[in-house]
């Protein structure tokens, strides 16, 4: 544990009251959205620049103390977790956009700058930020690089490791790192920028990131499609991508409709009651793309994939139906889900989706299962709610005897057992499952490489 000789001398190296101590703070800084490891912190640490930083990083090498990074705390893999009486260094304070290129079309920001900040920042610049997610009103850019956020977008728009174009890291031996400087082309070796995006912190700490912008997408318009099967779900997603550019495809079950709908704020997408749902975006940029759109639907109808279906006429119609999808995570939060986030190629999502239903179905027949996803992009969000009945160890302990099952199941399939949310520590002990024992020691040692004192985000991604 760390001393109040060593709290001490970390306060003097940021502004006055920027270390807390007090057990409220401990308890929710160090944590994310997961619930399987009680935070236990030792100190919280709020700089405002990145001398800050660099000097919290070289006290922390002088004393051999553990820190880990504490952005919106959305995470859903345990990454920012601070269970080992740790010191969490938080970013809320370096929350500024710092600087624009018009020419460049990018935006050079602080890690604590909320996504959706950078979204509205880039509205009225008339540009657009395209990774999205139903967090973007909490999570911050440094954690949406450190674990290479996704969300809706991807199947247009990829990943955030797609919107970084530079980015300044101060590494666990708390050296200053400028990677890339913004540029689209350079040739000069290793490119070190995409090491840290989506190491979760355990190479050192993005301070500074700038990120490219995107023209705005014009009349974006959303269709709720309701299917019989999973078989429907590919041959639906490629009648549509033949000949609409599409923004997203999701894919989310009747159980997570019904719990939507319960809530009673949004109004069902259609009176038909359907197994499964397609909700698909794009840009009708004319009449001739919003035709197309009601064309396939018509023969995707024709062909049996489609039982029935809506397409938003307003504004507020592509809002509603966007929550059906958008809001699930946040709805069924209160039933303690145990989560995994997987993923395969998209041709082989639908044989992968009934193994792993069937797996599902024969070990939990007690449990109510929802399945959702990025179906566009081969990522899958199996979620199993607890039972009233269960005490939250006993549940996720009964979740956890199946993952191997669930585990191998995506090794046969060369999938990944975290497609966006991270490893972490919920993910930590399946990593085999998805990487090589060889892949494993190079990672091991590219983190002694940037950390040679283990002192970033320890015990995350592997032991």
């Amino acid at each position: 544990m760390i001393d109040a000789v060593l709290i001490d001398e970390l306060k003097t190296l940021v502004e006055p009251g920027k270390v807390l101590t007090d057990a409220d703070s401990l308890n929710t800084y160090g944590k994310d959205w997961t619930r399987q490891f009680a935070p236990a912190p030792a100190a919280i640490v709020f700089p405002k620049s990145i001398e800050e930083v660099q000097a919290v990083v070289r006290w922390a090498n002088q004393h051999k103390v553990a820190l880990v990074p504490s952005g919106g705390r959305t995470g859903l893999s345990a990454a920012a977790v601070a269970a080992h009486g740790e010191v969490v260094v938080a970013f809320d304070y370096m929350n500024r956009i710092l600087a624009f290129d018009e020419v460049d079309r990018s935006v050079t920001c602080q890690p604590g700058v909320v996504t959706e900040q950078l979204q509205n920042f880039a509205e009225e610049k008339r540009l657009y930020y395209p990774v999205d997610f139903a967090s973007a009103g909490s999570s911050q850019i440094g954690g949406n690089i450190g674990t290479n956020a996704g969300g809706i977008k991807v199947i247009r728009y990829g990943m955030t490791r797609n919107w970084v174009a530079g980015l300044k890291v101060i590494t666990g031996a708390g050296e200053l790192l400028e990677l890339n400087k913004g540029l689209i082309k350079n040739a000069t070796g290793y490119d070190l920028r995409q090491l840290f995006i989506g190491a979760e912190g355990t190479l050192g700490f993005v301070v500074e990131a700038t990120m490219r912008l995107e023209r705005q997408p014009k009349n974006l318009t959303a269709m709720v499609l309701g299917l019989p099967d999973f078989d429907a779900l590919m041959p639906t997603l490629h009648a549509f991508q033949n000949r609409l550019d599409l923004t997203a495809f999701e894919f989310f079950s009747d159980r997570c409709l019904d719990k939507i709908l319960a809530r009673g704020d949004i109004p069902a997408p259609f009176e038909s009651h359907c197994p499964f749902y397609a909700l698909l975006e794009f840009e009708a940029l004319s009449e001739e793309v919003a035709n197309a759109a009601l064309e396939l639907f018509e023969h995707c109808v024709e062909q049996g994939w489609v039982l029935d279906g809506v397409i938003s006429q307003s504004e507020q119609q592509l809002k509603n139906l966007w929550r059906l999808r958008e809001d699930i995570s946040e709805t069924i939060a209160p039933f303690t889900p145990y989560k995994n986030d997987i993923s395969v190629t998209v041709s082989r999502v639908p044989a992968f989706l009934k193994e792993l239903d069937a797996i599902v179905a024969a070990n939990y027949p007690d449990f109510e299962v929802l399945w959702y996803g990025h179906i566009g992009d081969g990522n899958l969000h199996l979620n199993i709610l607890k039972p009233d009945n269960l005490s939250r160890d006993e549940f996720f302990a009964r979740c956890a005897t199946v993952n191997k099952w669930v585990f191998e199941t995506v090794e046969r399939y060369n999938g990944s057992i975290s497609a966006e949310h991270g490893v972490g520590m919920t993910k930590r002990d399946y990593l085999g499952y998805s990487r090589s024992a060889a892949e494993i020691a190079c990672m091991k040692a590219i983190k002694a490489v940037f950390d040679p004192n283990g002192i970033m985000n320890p015990g995350k991604i592997f032991v």
